[in-house]
């Protein structure tokens, strides 16, 4: 079966801080990654694992707050951004959100990046560098 975006997807961040938001996930992060992170926040590994992380499924995790906003969200901001973890980095070009077209068109409901008039054309090349970069 072709895939759904072989035409490409448009897609722009237009800051709304939703697919940091509001509902439960897992933010995965490698070790390479927490090394990025403890240094873009100017402090040890060790420091950055016991306050930002949670051990979940046994992969390490950052943590969540009570209304399942990222810890990093300030003012729908990731305050990491640079820093941010490459599944961050990566969005929304992840595999279940591409899996079919109803499953695109669900997550617009949460983000109003996805199909924007005014957003990047990705094409179908790029989205797949994307999903091989987002499963390495």
């Amino acid at each position: 079966m072709k895939p759904w975006y072989l035409a490409g997807a448009n897609f722009k961040c237009t800051g709304c801080g939703n697919c940091c938001a509001k509902e439960p996930g897992a933010v995965f992060v490698s070790f390479e990654e927490i090394s990025t992170m403890a240094d873009e926040l100017k402090i040890s590994k060790n420091v950055f694992l016991e306050k930002y992380t949670r051990k979940l499924h046994g992969r390490t995790a950052l943590l969540e707050r009570p209304n399942f906003d990222c810890v990093f969200l300030k003012e729908n901001r990731c305050s990491l951004y640079q820093a941010r973890p490459k599944q961050c980095k990566t969005y929304p070009f992840w595999p279940e959100i591409l899996r079919s077209k109803k499953a695109w068109d669900n997550e617009k409901m949460r983000c109003e990046g996805l199909d924007h008039l005014e957003g990047d054309h990705y094409t179908f090349e790029q989205i797949r560098a994307v999903l091989k970069e987002e499963s390495t």
